[in-house]
């Protein structure tokens, strides 16, 4: 599952719903009929995952707001607030060349300057300037700006990220 984005709260009375979205595209989540909520943005269980059928979805402010089939009401969109949204990779719009889905990066190797492996990818943050790797290796955790001059080549189907970083910074 790609976690796309989080319910912050409802939206008026007939039960539409706010979206903080977690990428950059967010407006062609539209065009998918289903969307899956979920509690737990790490899990990869399908029970975990509830399928929602997507009415209606149009940009509103730095969000998104949305209209599920299953959410008639005020109190159905209080219901799902603070739910994960998701879908199942095969669901989403294919990605332009050095386009990727954060869900894609997660759990990618690090391997910085000079083959030195850093870790792995435990997660992206949005910074507002930038988007921000989180980086594990153990207890440490390293913080990579996401940008071209830190970013070299991802190689999602070999697991691995390189970078210009050193592994003392």
């Amino acid at each position: 599952m790609i976690v796309l984005g989080r319910i912050t709260e409802p939206y008026g009375v007939r039960g539409w719903i706010r979206i903080h979205p977690f990428g950059d595209d967010p407006e062609v989540w539209g065009k998918m009929p289903e969307w899956w909520l979920g509690s737990n943005p790490d899990s990869q269980n399908p029970a975990d995952w509830v399928a929602y059928d997507l009415r209606a979805c149009r940009p509103h402010g730095k969000g998104l707001v949305a209209q599920l089939a299953e959410c008639s009401d005020r109190n159905a969109a209080e219901a799902v607030q603070g739910m994960f949204i998701a879908a199942p990779r095969e669901a989403m719009p294919a990605t332009a060349e050095n386009e990727y889905y954060w869900g894609d990066l997660v759990g990618l190797r690090v391997i910085g300057n000079d083959g030195v492996v850093l870790g792995t990818v435990r997660s992206l943050m949005e910074t507002g300037a930038h988007d921000v790797l989180e980086v594990v290796d153990g207890e440490a955790v390293r913080l990579i700006p996401f940008v071209g001059a830190y970013i070299g080549k991802v190689d999602v189907p070999a697991g691995e990220l390189h970078v210009q970083w050193e592994a003392d910074w």
